[in-house]
């Protein structure tokens, strides 16, 4: 018995050492970074889960939401039986994903305040399309328009992981790579699944509208780019000419740059996007009061006088 209980202090020991030491050796860059990232897990999170079950983080685990407001306007969506299997997966996904950052960080952020009303998206989709949809776009009202709302979310976080390996040091903080690089492997699968959903409905209308699947994700993926102010990041479920696939197909499956490696985004291009203003210093969207963390409070110049971050960025915003 002696040496069982001597076994399991040393096991107990030798993670808090463990666990001390990967804080220890995280810098406060890092740590900005992955608590930057919580906003958008909040987002996906919420999202998933309320879309699927009608309820979120507050009635499953309250404690991951740190305190902060629950989101506003959204609620539950019409969906197939196995599209709400597949957002009730992503939705816990998200949860272990804050779980996670939470957990090496210490204890992250509060959730920011964020809405996901009809009323958003169908402001977005117009933006998006460049024309009046009427009746206003809804992605509760059926299982299409809830994936083409989708569409928009895992992209920009995982584009996000990507650009963050940039900042870290990886020879020092291999508990920081190696959480990144979880965090972008379930984010571009759930890419990939809304993609794959889409792709069979491309030619499909979204009805009453006269445009089609693809028509939507080619022009959402058009604003996102045209909001970070940094080149063309994503397309949507087609380009053209269809030259990057050999000439032979316009599909586009999977998104990428022309070696069909992700594409990165900073901070500020990710603000630009998800506050809808095309400027991170300008809250909106998504954040209307602003998102969450020490990068994103820098950015609005609200609090914080030394840069908290050495995050380039030559978009020229």
């Amino acid at each position: 018995m002696a040496l069982v209980a001597s076994c399991f202090s040393f096991l107990f020991l030798l993670c808090l050492a463990l666990t001390t030491h990967s804080l220890s050796t995280m810098n406060s860059c890092e740590q900005d970074l992955l608590e930057f990232s919580l906003n958008l897990e909040f987002l996906e999170a919420e999202f998933f889960l309320y879309g699927a079950l009608g309820y979120g983080i507050d009635a499953i685990s309250p404690a991951l939401a740190n305190g902060g407001v629950a989101p506003t306007g959204v609620k539950k969506a019409n969906l197939s039986p196995i599209t709400r299997d597949i957002m009730i997966q992503f939705g816990y996904q998200e949860l272990g994903h804050l779980r996670a950052i939470q957990n090496i960080t210490g204890g992250g952020i509060p959730r920011p305040p964020m809405d996901l009303s009809s009323s958003h998206f169908a402001t977005l989709m117009e933006r998006a399309m460049g024309v009046p949809l009427i009746p206003p776009f809804d992605p509760y009202i059926d299982e299409l328009n809830f994936l083409l709302s989708a569409y928009m979310l895992p992209i920009v976080g995982l584009t996000g992981y990507v650009a963050d390996f940039n900042y870290i040091n990886t020879s020092k903080t291999t508990t920081v790579a190696r959480l990144l690089a979880g965090l972008l492997g379930i984010e571009s699968g759930q890419d990939s699944i809304i993609r794959a959903l889409l792709y069979p409905k491309s030619l499909l209308r979204v009805w009453p509208y006269q445009y089609t699947v693809a028509d939507f994700t080619n022009r959402i993926s058009n604003l996102a780019n045209s909001l970070g102010h940094n080149g063309i990041k994503e397309a949507g479920l087609f380009v053209f000419p269809p030259n990057r696939n050999g000439g032979l197909t316009p599909g586009n499956i999977l998104n990428g740059d022309s070696n069909f490696l992700s594409f990165d985004r900073s901070p500020q291009e990710i603000l630009r996007i998800l506050y809808g203003t095309g400027n991170e210093s300008r809250p909106g969207g998504f954040f209307p009061s602003g998102a969450g963390g020490n990068i994103a409070r820098y950015l609005r110049n609200i609090g914080l006088i030394n840069r908290p971050c050495t995050i380039q960025d030559t978009s020229g915003s």
